[in-house]
């Protein structure tokens, strides 16, 4: 669980980041969890862009992704979802 002094952080180094993928109408599927798992390890925080042909409601789906990916979703604004989840990896700096 990340304080609210972390969740500001985060949601200002997200602020110029880029998304990582699309979330469409066929929802999730595993290689699509498993390229967000990837990136997650690699950087730590993403953004994932909700399309407007999705079923769910975009605060959901951020849920549903950081939940499937064992992440915490920082915001979710209009129809992106940023996701944080530190990285076991020694060999990067770490953002908290």
């Amino acid at each position: 669980m990340i304080t609210t002094k972390q969740r500001s952080i985060l949601k200002w180094l997200a602020a110029n980041l880029r998304p990582v993928g699309q979330v469409g109408k066929e929802g999730l599927n595993e290689n699509m969890l498993k390229s967000f798992s990837e990136c997650l390890e690699k950087r730590e925080l993403i953004k994932i862009s909700i399309l407007d042909n999705v079923a769910e409601q975009p605060r959901e789906m951020g849920e549903r992704l950081a939940q499937s990916l064992n992440a915490e979703c920082v915001i979710v604004i209009g129809r992106k979802a940023v996701l944080y989840r530190r990285s076991q990896r020694t060999d990067i700096e770490h953002i908290l």
